[in-house]
């Protein structure tokens, strides 16, 4: 297979699981969270300052990239791995979710989603094939089979259509895939679909499974939901999911959702939501999400987060990076995203240790003792 995933420690009581996954270029520690970079960049970050972070493998948009630059400019510029600068792995999702996200702008047949560019309102067509064709222009070491996501709250037969649908569309990818003969380093996951219902969940996965994907994503979540249905959905279905691949949960990114998802077993996460909060300055700290722009930091001294180990917190009170902020300047949201970035990278790094010491289960009490959302 083009990508490999070793269990290396099992948490005995929850589903937390500690792993390697093997790429051609580079072996992921897992459970791990992605930084997105939907435009072929970590908004404010160079693939250098991602590496000096941690971060193992980032996340790039199909859709984006293919209304802007375009899958072949990427491909003339020898990847994307090339074109961004960056030589670990990268994982493109298939564009479902932003296809989705744009409401009267697109209708769906069971041949594809037919949509308008956000860009300029002209016309397109994503097929299956059509973004396998896409995706393997683009060079990802890992690849995303096109679904389509529902919104919530949805009624039980449009989401039984939509996973239904999924599921055909993933075996046209799988088809695709193998009739082109292009990329074979690239793994392609399947994505479950089946919204807020466990049975549809149930069958959705039921359909990959059999269609035996090297990886497996949960699709659909974070969509509007409350945490607690998440929850409930994933504490249903990943004990279902194969023990020997990768699981990878989609646009889920809070410190506090990374930490539920991992005593899941979730093995892979990805969300714009630390770099986005970031740039509108929030920080997270240990006691949760804060905004850099209240008075009360005016004269704080402090770091972002007295633990925390990056560039921006080892160098740079709060008051100065609230005045960076109060002032517009640049360096002020590129601070708070390294911040965010790296809180998030040793997040993992620390549940991580926890699996492998059979700490887990104290490692979860202690953060949410102190972890408050506001």
């Amino acid at each position: 297979m083009a990508v490999t995933l070793t269990l290396l420690k099992e948490d005995a009581r929850s589903g937390a699981r500690r792993g390697r996954l093997r790429t051609e270029r580079g072996v992921i520690e897992t459970p791990v969270f992605m930084p997105v970079g939907t435009q072929a960049t970590v908004k404010a970050m160079t693939p250098w300052e991602l590496e000096r972070l941690g971060v193992g493998i980032v996340l790039s948009n199909t859709y984006h990239l293919y209304l802007r630059p375009g899958a072949e400019v990427v491909a003339a510029a020898g990847g994307l791995h090339r074109f961004m600068g960056w030589d670990g792995p990268i994982l493109t999702d298939s564009g479902g979710f932003q296809v989705f996200s744009l409401g009267d702008l697109r209708k769906i047949t069971e041949e594809g989603v037919e949509f308008r560019s956000h860009i300029d309102g002209s016309r397109h067509l994503f097929t299956p094939e059509r973004v396998m064709e896409i995706e393997a222009a683009l060079g990802a070491d890992i690849i995303m089979a096109f679904d389509e996501c529902t919104a919530y709250p949805a009624e039980r037969l449009q989401v039984k259509e939509a996973a239904e649908r999924t599921s055909r569309w993933a075996e046209r990818c799988l088809a695709a895939r193998r009739n082109s003969g292009r990329n074979p380093a690239q793994a392609l996951f399947g994505i479950v679909q089946g919204g807020m219902y466990p049975d549809l969940r149930r069958q959705s996965l039921n359909d990959l499974m059999s269609m035996d994907f090297p990886g497996y994503a949960v699709g659909g979540l974070s969509v509007g939901e409350e945490k607690s249905l998440m929850y409930e959905i994933l504490d249903g279905l990943v004990p279902l999911m194969p023990r020997d691949k990768p699981r990878y949960l989609m646009g889920v990114g809070s410190p506090d959702c990374l930490v539920e998802g991992v005593w899941r077993g979730i093995d892979m996460f990805d969300c714009v939501l630390p770099t986005r909060v970031a740039r509108n300055g929030a920080f997270y700290c240990r006691d949760g999400r804060r905004a850099i722009r209240n008075a009360q930091y005016k004269e704080d001294w402090r770091p972002l987060d007295p633990e925390c180990d990056c560039y921006a917190c080892t160098r740079f009170s709060r008051a100065y990076i609230r005045h960076l902020f109060m002032s517009g300047e640049i360096l002020g949201l590129r601070l708070a995203t390294i911040h965010n970035l790296r809180f998030l990278t040793r997040l993992m790094e620390e549940l991580r240790q926890a699996i492998e010491e059979d700490a887990l289960e104290e490692y979860r009490r202690r953060f949410f003792l102190r972890w408050k959302e506001r």
